[in-house]
């Protein structure tokens, strides 16, 4: 049985063989990403998170440029919680430092969406951003962007 054992031979120099996760495949060097080139790369849902709140937080800098001028957004996973507090954050605002913390994982998850899909879990990400920065600045966050609802 010649593959009956996984360690690699050692050789007669006394160096083992080197795995196959270390040699090239079947000879051939540098693998290309899996999409190829003419396609784009794959994204991860934190990227998409990522870039939701990021234009989501520019959007709203440009509607309040006095208000929101040192407005700083981090996401994190999830949450510090106490043992004693019941339900998860989403965010977590630090006025004094006008400082957004949103936490990707109870946002992408806990929210109860009547329809799962990628422009329903867009809308909740930019409803949390809405509402964090609405706490940040004390405004409604309706009040944030009046006209944005308006289209009919």
């Amino acid at each position: 049985m010649p593959f009956a054992s996984r360690r690699p031979r050692p050789l007669a120099t006394g160096r083992a063989l080197p795995s196959a996760r270390a040699r090239a495949r079947h000879g051939r060097s540098g693998r290309s990403p899996v999409t190829g080139p003419d396609l784009p790369l794959v994204h991860t849902r934190l990227d998409a998170f990522e870039a939701t709140v990021q234009a989501t937080a520019d959007y709203l800098q440009d509607l309040w440029p006095n208000e929101l001028a040192n407005l700083r957004i981090e996401v994190l996973p999830m949450p510090d919680q106490p043992v004693g507090v019941k339900g998860v954050a989403r965010w977590r605002v630090v006025a004094e430092q006008s400082l957004v913390v949103l936490y990707r994982i109870p946002i992408e998850r806990m929210s109860r969406l009547h329809r799962d899909d990628d422009w329903h879990r867009r809308l909740m990400v930019e409803s949390c951003v809405f509402r964090a920065v609405g706490e940040l600045i004390g405004k409604d966050p309706w009040d944030l962007a009046p006209d944005r609802f308006r289209h009919w």
